[in-house]
């Protein structure tokens, strides 16, 4: 795919480090990466969550804004997953300014009739065309490979959306497969992209660039 390629001088890998978990699971998940940070959600950010969440626009892959009841239930659902896997979609923050501008993170997902491993990535609309997706979604990618004991990471990307498409294709994954899954009472095409651990490892062996 045509498009520029930003070498970040200061680049490292994902840093993951150990801190307090607000579900109380003991250890939880921090990331780090050149512009951002990564953690578990909690009530404090439920101002930022609703403005992504309610904004129609950017929850045109949802079929339309949130209702306050619905952040809500998103904001426990991340919470339990927390809980239950050890991870879930984590809050995305500003390193200068702490600010939260959106979330990306691991989940498990159906596809069909099996379960998979999803990286999600969704941000603030004020936010879009700066490269965090991409950004967030590469730490994330990273980790997962790094931490669970998966073959494939996949994203499910609605056949609409062409913006997350172009983040799961600079992730370094391709289509497998095409599925149709119903949310909020509308039937929703899908693409199921995916990316195998071969593919990922020759991947961070390579020069590390982000796509933007």
């Amino acid at each position: 795919m045509a498009g520029s390629m930003l070498v970040l001088p200061s680049y490292r890998p994902p840093r993951l480090t150990d801190m307090t978990s607000p579900s109380g699971r003991g250890r939880a998940v921090n990331l780090t990466t050149h512009r951002l940070s990564l953690r578990e959600l909690s009530s404090a950010d439920l101002p930022a969550l609703s403005m992504i969440l309610t904004d129609p626009i950017a929850m045109a892959a949802y079929e339309g804004a949130f209702s306050a009841g619905e952040v809500m239930e998103w904001l426990e659902r991340q919470q339990e997953r927390y809980a239950r896997d050890g991870f879930g979609l984590w809050a995305v923050t500003l390193r200068e300014t702490d600010e939260m501008i959106g979330q990306c993170g691991i989940t498990v997902q159906r596809i069909d009739d099996g379960e998979v491993i999803e990286v999600g990535y969704l941000f603030q609309r004020a936010q879009w065309h700066r490269g965090y997706a991409l950004e967030a979604a590469s730490a994330c990618r990273d980790w997962a490979f790094s931490t669970l004991a998966i073959d494939d990471l996949y994203a499910k990307v609605r056949s609409t959306n062409v913006a997350s498409m172009n983040v799961a294709i600079r992730l370094g994954m391709t289509v497998r497969r095409t599925f149709t899954t119903r949310y909020r009472g509308v039937d929703m095409p899908h693409l199921a992209f995916s990316l195998s651990r071969s593919q990922w490892e020759r991947r961070a062996r390579a020069t590390p660039t982000i796509d933007v």
